[in-house]
Formats: structure tokens, C-alpha cells, sequence
């Protein structure tokens, strides 16, 4: 009795697994892919876009870094 229930347990996994390839074979067809152009230029405006926000950032850090050191420094005299 155990034994059917493994056996069974066993065969619906297969099967499930079989089936999971068989539908993500079939969507895959239906993905509309971009174009190397396309995505050469989607990842050099995200690329970009992250430097710029780096750097920004960095600034931003910098500013507030001497602010708040001036007024330790002027809280500390």
C-alpha cells in the first residue's frame, strides 16, 4: 500500500515535470525578443543612468559630510 502511494507520488511528479517543459516550450514561442539594437541602447541609458546617479550621490555625501563636520567642529569649541 505504501509502495503505491511512492509509485503514484513518484509518476505525478514525472509527469508534472514533463508537463512544466512541455507549456514553457510553448511560451516561449509567444516571447517577442527584442532587438540587438534595441537592447544595446536600453543598457547603455541604464548603464548611464547609474554613473550619473553615482555621481550625484557622491556629491550629495560629500556636501553633507562637511556640513555635519563643521557644525561637530563648531558644537565641539
Amino acid at each position: 500500500m505504501a509502495n503505491e502511494n511512492v509509485m503514484e507520488k513518484a509518476s505525478s511528479w514525472v509527469q508534472n515535470t514533463k508537463d512544466y517543459f512541455e507549456d514553457l516550450q510553448k511560451e516561449m514561442r509567444l516571447v517577442t525578443w527584442p532587438a540587438r539594437k534595441q537592447v544595446i541602447a536600453t543598457t547603455t541609458v541604464v548603464v548611464t543612468s547609474v554613473f550619473l546617479f553615482a555621481a550625484y550621490f557622491a556629491v550629495i555625501d560629500q556636501f553633507f559630510a562637511r556640513g555635519i563636520t563643521a557644525v561637530f567642529k563648531w558644537s565641539a569649541k
